[in-house]
């Protein structure tokens, strides 16, 4: 579950970043894996359950458990595009985020830990420099 102050970084860095680069604003795309979903108890025979809707359909549209929060869509030098993962200072990332982050890596991908605005600006500015 993403924290208010997770995505309270996550909001500055992309205000920052679409002032600082507008003529690549569509290219830095947030992943709502997170989201929250209406819960509903459903009674069966067998007793009643909570089910989340709309979570099958997330999966079978190609969710994935631990994806990025964002990912940059631009290519630069090896790397084909600059997947983040918002933290706060004390947040870790899960298991299956860390699984996530070794698949995209292996793949081709840069992959960064932001917890904070300030370490956005210094990962980005680096990854976005002329090759």
């Amino acid at each position: 579950m993403v924290s208010y102050r997770e995505s309270e970084i996550q909001q500055a860095c992309i205000r920052w970043f679409r002032y600082q680069y507008p003529q690549y604003a569509y290219m830095l795309i947030a992943i709502p894996n997170a989201a929250r979903r209406t819960r509903k108890v459903v009674n069966t025979s067998a007793g009643s359950r909570v089910v989340c809707v709309g979570g099958k359909r997330a999966k079978d549209e190609g969710m994935v458990a631990g994806a990025a929060d964002a990912i940059l869509l631009l290519s630069r030098g090896d790397s084909g595009c600059l997947c983040i993962e918002f933290k706060t200072e004390t947040g870790r990332q899960s298991q299956e985020q860390k699984r996530w982050q070794e698949a995209a890596i292996k793949a081709g991908n840069r992959y960064s830990v932001i917890r904070g605005i300030e370490e956005f600006i210094e990962v980005i500015n680096e990854y976005m420099k002329p090759i």
